[in-house]
């Protein structure tokens, strides 16, 4: 199987378990949408938290559909099929996080303009905050897609591949809020988009080998 036809079966897989999309994609509107509740709905307030809740609740929503990521193709034999059909282990690793992302990570990317407007953010550090999740949902499903690997098989992996991922993405976490917090204060950005940009260069080629290798020891 080439590496787009594995990502059509990924996408064609997802379109019939479509409730995980829209359960990630709901938690995260949902639960940006509790914070005017809790902090109050003062303008000021909620604009200089908007960056943040949009980065954590983004990570929080991104994590939910990582569980089925592998799991069902191990359960069912897929993957020892996948694994034997001669394509590289990181590769069927990347085909997994493109497919992750396409599914999770673009939905999420395309609801937080809104959410952020409902947020109060200013509507000129939209395009930054926008900026610095594209390639920062990117390292997630990477992140995410190494996580999913390493605990597949283990006994309570749902509840270790939190604990796995989010130490991982904290980094991501601080850079993306720190380019728009920048962009709030009249600073430039750049350092902060470049930082995530790194991130993604080297969580690219570094996180689908080890995944690649997870999944083989998995196999065995």
């Amino acid at each position: 199987m080439s590496f787009i036809g594995l990502i059509g079966r990924e996408l064609r897989l997802s379109a019939r378990h479509g409730a995980d999309t829209l359960a990630a994609l709901l938690f995260f509107v949902l639960a940006a949408s509790l914070f005017p509740f809790a902090v109050g709905p003062a303008p000021e307030t909620l604009a200089r938290i908007a960056s943040g809740v949009i980065w954590v609740c983004a990570l929080l929503a991104a994590l939910l559909p990582l569980d089925r990521l592998f799991g069902g193709d191990f359960e069912d034999g897929s993957l020892d099929q996948l694994l034997l059909s001669g394509m590289p282990p990181a590769m069927l690793a990347l085909a997994k996080a493109v497919a992750h992302w396409l599914v999770t990570g673009l939905p999420l990317l395309l609801a937080a303009a809104p959410v952020a407007v409902m947020l109060r953010l200013p509507m000129e550090n939209i395009p930054i905050l926008i900026a610095g999740l594209l390639p920062g949902s990117m390292v997630l499903s990477l992140l995410g897609t190494l996580g999913a690997a390493i605990v597949l098989g283990a006994r309570r992996g749902g509840v270790l591949l939190p604990l796995l991922v989010l130490p991982l993405a904290a980094p991501v976490l601080i850079f993306g809020v720190g380019a728009a917090d920048a962009a709030m204060t009249g600073l430039t950005p750049r350092p902060h988009l470049l930082l995530l940009a790194a991130m993604l260069a080297g969580a690219l080629p570094l996180a689908p080998i080890a995944a690649g290798a997870a999944l083989r020891a998995a196999s065995e």
